[in-house]
């Protein structure tokens, strides 16, 4: 099965050496509780606002009103500096009560999180999505508790699509005909496809998936370099790249941030599609289709999910506290709120029916149908950061001209293994 990654949630100053009360850590509630947790949150506001400061600030002063026992501290940083922080103050052994991150499986390895039973209730940790529940499990127990999450289908410029005379593509070689179709029509990029080092084990992941490959077997062991992956980047080699139809960037030099750019000014006729890229495109005029991911002979066998991560240290022992104040955070308007927010997908059964049947949120249908039956990356393993890393540095070689998928996987799948014996 496949894991992956998103969350994270506060802490206070002090753990980096700092007092409590500096400037800019958020910092909520007085002296006057019988119990203080520090919390570190990312920021997910992507224009450089508040929105995610005022989630927590309103989150924070509700719980406080209806715990007057317990004051939560918050301390906000962006995504390039939450997961450091928070390594450097475990390190210091000052960590955070709460810690909403990218990661989990290294704490949970080395025993210094609560599993999800230690913390919640029962009806809040049955409420998991349980293909994300499963994503939070090292060695069987589950630590790492979703926070949000997203999906990714297909997604196709309409207008350049009605142009084209096509209808969005069920199969890879309906996909293929269509991206010929789109060069002819002179557009710059028919398909998309970013390999480059941002994040191309995620974008590689979907097209695995869509074949009934994977980068673990359905015993949770690295299978980097199975025949149906060989297969699947032959067939994107031969088919997509060695045709011209991905565009005048080698893959394996796209980056995702790019390649979002370049779908959102209309140059791109079709690439693998994030809920916060619907907004952005619509802003600049481009009416976004969307499609379940093809597959070899029909839609995609399974499509690829993603989360963000919230956790409680067991350092300071306020394990009672820190469950109350994760079921208060799990509540279904606590969830949707962030959520719907933030273009993502709530992570719990309850929020996400609700969200499915809410006109505000149509456009997030098409992610929300594929959440239930979503792979995520391995991300409970601790070898999963090596293997990634060396994913995103050599997978696009796999589709250059003079590439020989099987070697490329092959030497990607020794990384593995010998990342998996270290564990």
């Amino acid at each position: 099965m496949e894991r992956r990654r998103f969350l994270g949630l506060t802490a206070a100053a002090a753990a980096l050496g700092l007092t409590a009360t500096v400037a800019g850590c958020g910092t909520l509630g007085g002296d006057g509780g019988d119990v203080t947790l520090r919390l570190v949150a990312a920021d997910y506001d992507l224009t450089g606002g508040t929105t995610t400061k005022k989630y927590w600030d309103d989150l924070v002063t509700a719980f406080q009103s209806a715990h007057p026992g317990i004051k939560v501290q918050v301390q906000i940083e962006s995504w390039d500096d939450v997961d450091r922080k928070v390594a450097e103050m475990v390190k210091a052994g000052q960590a955070p009560d709460v810690a909403q991150i990218g990661a989990y499986a290294d704490y949970a390895a080395a025993g210094q999180l609560y599993s999800a039973d230690e913390l919640l209730t029962i009806p809040v940790q049955a409420n998991f999505v349980p293909a994300l529940a499963e994503a939070g499990e090292h060695d069987r127990t589950q630590y790492g508790l979703p926070f949000v999450a997203s999906t990714r289908p297909l997604f196709y410029n309409a207008e350049l699509f009605d142009k084209a005379g096509i209808e969005p593509p069920t199969t890879w070689d309906e996909l293929a005909e269509a991206a010929r179709k789109l060069k002819e029509d002179g557009v710059r990029t028919p398909f998309a496809l970013p390999l480059g080092p941002e994040e191309a084990q995620a974008e590689s992941l979907m097209w695995l998936l869509a074949a009934g490959g994977g980068w673990t077997d359905d015993s949770d062991r690295y299978a980097v370099d199975s025949t149906a992956n060989v297969e699947t980047f032959t067939w994107l080699k031969d088919e997509l790249v060695g045709q011209g139809l991905t565009g005048p960037v080698a893959p394996g030099k796209l980056n995702r941030k790019a390649a979002f750019a370049a779908f959102a000014r209309g140059e791109v006729g079709m690439l693998n599609g994030h809920p916060s890229l619907v907004q952005e495109a619509a802003k600049q005029g481009v009416k976004v289709g969307q499609a379940p991911l093809p597959g070899v002979d029909g839609p995609a066998k399974a499509t690829m999910g993603v989360a963000d991560w919230i956790m409680g240290f067991k350092q300071n022992g306020h394990r009672k506290e820190i469950g109350t104040f994760l079921d208060f955070v799990f509540s279904d308007e606590n969830v949707l709120k962030f959520a719907g927010d933030n273009d993502l997908l709530p992570v719990t059964v309850t929020a996400s029916t609700r969200m499915e049947s809410d006109a505000e949120h149509a456009g997030l249908r098409e992610f929300l149908k594929a959440l239930p039956t979503a792979q995520l990356p391995p991300v409970g393993k601790t070898s999963w950061a090596k293997v990634s890393e060396t994913i995103k540095a050599d997978i696009g070689k796999a589709v250059t001209p003079a590439g020989r998928p099987g070697d490329v996987l092959g030497a990607i799948a020794r990384t593995a293994t010998a990342a998996e014996a270290a564990e």
